[in-house]
């Protein structure tokens, strides 16, 4: 049971699960922002296209749907910005140091 305890007290299992939580609200957040804000904005450059997501190009019966994958790479983009600056402003790469070993804690 000790072993268990430090598992979850030291090894960051509770920051884990407090991060992946964050990190889908952060997601939802980002895909809003992709899709409500800059895809119309980018769309105005794409001729007949109301949505990016929706830019394609034809050749012969395929579709090529560039433009799903246009938003796609500018929700990573976002994403990884946000995570980058997060760790960095709230320098979170600081607390990322390994603890004493259990049989150093007597476990």
């Amino acid at each position: 049971m000790k072993g268990f305890l430090y598992f979850i007290r030291e090894q960051g299992v509770v920051g884990l699960a407090v991060g992946f939580i964050i990190g889908g609200a952060v997601s939802k957040l980002v895909a809003a922002l992709v899709e409500d804000i800059i895809n119309p904005i980018v769309s105005l450059g794409v001729n007949n296209v109301e949505n990016l997501k929706d830019a394609y190009i034809q050749i012969g019966s395929s579709r090529i749907m560039w433009g799903d994958f246009i938003n796609v790479l500018i929700d990573f983009i976002i994403v990884a910005l946000v995570v980058y600056f997060g760790v960095k402003v709230l320098k979170l790469d600081k607390l990322d140091k390994k603890g004493d070993k259990p049989t150093d804690l007597g476990v």
